[in-house]
């Protein structure tokens, strides 16, 4: 049975401290990424109803750095989902709370894999979007995935039909 991707929406917040933080007082990185792998495995989860195991992580940019003090927001929910694959799309704002400003700080995209009881790749339901800003990202989740495969040496670009369409007129 499909879901839509409000189904899957996770928001989850964090506080950045002192032990969050490199000498510049920002959040590092790597904590910030570990905060998503966990907002992102919840989303997906959440959409499968099964356990689920990161694939793959695309290209994050820290646009702007979260400083100490700050809030952290990651927003994380399913895009679009394959046969045992889902990929999750992540917002990231921080929040300076004493001036009362918002302010993105980066957006990625994971992939995970729903596992049946023995650890095997299982079957996720379809995902089917409402919105025209979830049907862009639904779309664009196959060039995407299409993308990562060929990175990974999964795919030989001449099969990836959806990308090739990119830059063919």
């Amino acid at each position: 049975m499909a879901k839509n991707p409000a189904d899957s929406l996770i928001v989850m917040t964090e506080l950045v401290l002192p032990n969050d933080t490199n000498t510049f007082g920002n959040l590092m990185g790597g904590r910030l990424m570990y905060w998503m792998d966990i907002a992102a495995a919840l989303s997906a989860q959440k959409h499968a109803n099964l356990p689920v195991v990161t694939a793959s992580v695309d290209n994050i940019s820290f646009e702007n750095p979260i400083k100490l003090g700050n809030s952290v927001h990651i927003e994380a929910k399913v895009t679009r989902a394959f046969n045992s694959s889902m990929e999750v799309h992540m917002m990231v704002h921080g929040e300076d709370l004493v001036n009362r400003y918002r302010y993105k700080s980066n957006e990625a995209y994971y992939t995970f894999v729903g596992l049946d009881p023995f650890g095997k790749p299982a079957a996720v339901p379809a995902l089917e979007p409402v919105t025209e800003a979830e049907l862009r990202l639904f779309e664009g989740a196959l060039r995407r995935r299409q993308l990562r495969l060929i990175l990974g040496g999964k795919m030989k670009p001449n099969d990836a039909a959806e990308l090739k369409a990119l830059f063919q007129l």
